[in-house]
């Protein structure tokens, strides 16, 4: 039976996590906090939300922005990847690993008023599967029911056991909704948090404003400003001109010695989930061919592309686990650079004749490694043809909705996103392989051994199929006021948590 008991919460606390999107980054600073006040902060992003309806809109530009801070969860990630009490004080697992007993904090309301209850939590899990449209959403197939035993009492029972569900509860699945104020989701978010959404400058800004009454201890910081870039030089001015305090995830690693050396900033350097994808489309195209898709990653120079795109910074790690997962194996050495090797198997593919249309949102890592990935292909006998499209609007429909591509570039940021990303034909990348599927399912049920296991032999199993070319894995660099306080470094969960944020 496990039973854990909710933490003492303080305001320096360190951040469950300020980190960067993966389908974005994060960015900001100041040099002079008279530039926007002592309990004001201004941080830098670079992709905008579409909307604020993460339970309709796919990409992490709105969790980012919104969980933990405006929705909260039952249980979230700390800064160390370990799963916490949020809105639950408590929670058990009968010993046939099915039943979750959760115990509710008793005071908290949500903005509209309305008070938090088990009758809430119950209609947030069941509302995911009824109602909500992203692929995210079959996370919460294992559940059998929920049900409210008492206003501050929740019973959910799986159909099975699961050792990823609870882990599942910490992201955007997890967010607790009210009864009455899912109405106006994309423009008007309803949530328990601290924070709710203040003003929407599109194309510009979004401010968060602390929130009275809210039932737990209050943030720091009274006001929060995100404002967002599209251009990596146009941030890191802003940070050196005090328009923006923090810059969560550096989009121009190549001038992070402008501020290493300056006593007015501090520079924290660590790891995120993001991995930086090169999309093999599996579905149709020339890429459906195996020998093609082996091509493809023999030709790149991985070390060579992270040297010239990203100034070096990152991790190459062959696979779509990150070091910080419990599963993670380095798997580089599956398939080295060999151009010779590449060339002869896209002679043997017969796929030498076709052009790769290479479409890459407009996000600075993807711009920057665009034309290093066209260069390496054609050098190894690939015909490339580049296009830049516009984040978010005609990427994800472009791409991500339609799969009109042949290959992509992307930063995917969620959480142990890999068999959300290549669990089934339906998702942009096509890979639909019931072997792969089965190790994943294996891994969900059986024991935490089981788990490491299984989840290393899909790994294997992807890259052995080359379903996809891992470039590098981003790095988190974050550079900030050096007064700014509880910033992790680390980037472990899809939200960009500011209830930890201080100054000193």
């Amino acid at each position: 039976m496990k039973h854990l008991k909710r933490p003492a919460r303080h305001r320096g606390a360190v951040a469950a996590t300020l980190a960067c999107l993966l389908l974005a980054s994060c960015s900001a600073g100041s040099t002079a906090t008279g530039s926007v006040g002592k309990n004001s902060l201004n941080i830098g992003l670079t992709a905008e939300p579409a909307n604020f309806d993460f339970t309709k809109t796919a990409g992490n530009a709105i969790p980012q922005a919104l969980l933990y801070n405006v929705y909260q969860n039952l249980v979230k990630l700390d800064q160390s990847g370990k799963i916490q009490p949020q809105l639950a004080t408590s929670w058990s697992l009968s010993k046939d690993r099915k039943t979750y007993t959760f115990h509710l904090v008793k005071n908290a309301k949500f903005s509209n008023g309305r008070p938090f209850t088990a009758e809430d939590a119950k209609f947030s899990i069941e509302r995911v599967t009824s109602d909500w449209t992203v692929v995210q959403k079959s996370q919460m197939d294992v559940v059998d029911t929920a049900r409210a035993v008492s206003p501050t009492e929740l019973k959910v029972t799986l159909k099975r056991p699961s050792n990823d569900w609870l882990y599942r509860m910490t992201t955007r699945v997890g967010a607790m909704f009210s009864r009455t104020g899912v109405s106006k989701l994309a423009t008007e978010p309803v949530g328990t948090g601290p924070y709710e959404v203040k003003k929407w400058n599109r194309g510009d800004s979004i401010t968060l404003a602390r929130r009275d009454g809210y039932w737990g201890r209050e943030p720091y910081f009274k006001s929060v400003t995100l404002k967002y870039f599209k251009d990596p030089t146009a941030m890191n001015n802003a940070l050196l001109t005090g328009t923006i305090n923090v810059m969560g995830d550096m989009q121009s690693p190549d001038t992070l010695y402008r501020f290493q050396n300056n006593p007015k900033y501090k520079v924290i350097e660590g790891s995120t989930n993001s991995e930086v994808v090169l999309s093999l489309n599996n579905r149709s195209g020339p890429m459906r061919n195996l020998k093609a898709r082996q091509a493809v990653r023999h030709a790149i120079d991985h070390k060579a592309l992270m040297d010239t795109c990203w100034a070096g910074r990152g991790k190459l790690i062959g696979s779509m686990v990150p070091p910080t997962d419990p599963w993670y194996q380095n798997l580089t050495n599956q398939y080295p650079y060999d151009r010779d090797k590449a060339k002869k198997l896209l002679k043997e593919s017969g796929q030498a004749g076709h052009t790769l249309r290479l479409r890459i949102p407009t996000l600075p890592y993807a711009i920057a490694c665009g034309t290093v990935v066209k260069s390496q292909l054609e050098q190894a006998g690939f015909k490339v043809k580049l296009d830049q499209l516009e984040f978010p609007a005609a990427w994800l429909s472009t791409v991500f909705k339609n799969a009109d591509y042949d290959m992509s570039i992307i930063g995917h940021m969620e959480p142990r996103d890999m068999q959300t990303v290549f669990g089934g034909k339906g998702y942009y990348t096509g890979y639909d392989d019931p072997e792969f599927r089965a190790l994943v399912k294996k891994a969900d049920q059986g024991t935490r051994k089981d788990q490491i296991t299984y989840m290393r032999a899909a790994a294997r199993l992807l890259s052995k199929d080359a379903a996809a070319d891992w470039l590098f894995l981003l790095p988190m660099l974050t550079v900030a006021d050096k007064d700014i306080t509880g910033l992790p470094v680390n980037y472990v969960s899809e939200s960009m948590d500011l209830t930890g944020l201080g100054r000193s």
